[in-house]
């Protein structure tokens, strides 16, 4: 009877070991959470992104102002009758 007692305290032994530093323990858990902040976080700053190029798509098919801007601002388009001045740091 007294080695089977042993028996069980030491499966019980091995499966706390299991369940506090085992793969998929506590230890894991915490890992994970901490994980799972940072990804939501990069997740919200991805979602404003998305919302801030949908905005520039809808502006973009509606008319062509927002073209027009593009041009103005990455391309350094003129319009016709525009008069351009560059100044240029000494």
């Amino acid at each position: 009877m007294k080695w089977v007692s042993c028996v069980l305290l030491a499966a019980l032994l091995w499966f706390q070991h299991s369940l506090w530093l085992g793969k998929g323990g506590w230890r894991d858990m915490g890992q994970l959470e901490s994980g799972l902040q940072t990804q939501l976080q990069h997740n919200q700053q991805l979602a404003h992104r998305n919302r801030a190029l949908a905005a520039e798509v809808q502006d973009l098919s509606r008319g062509e102002d927002a073209i027009a801007e593009i041009a103005r601002v990455e391309l350094g388009y003129i319009q016709d009758g525009e008069i351009y001045y560059r100044f240029v740091p000494r």
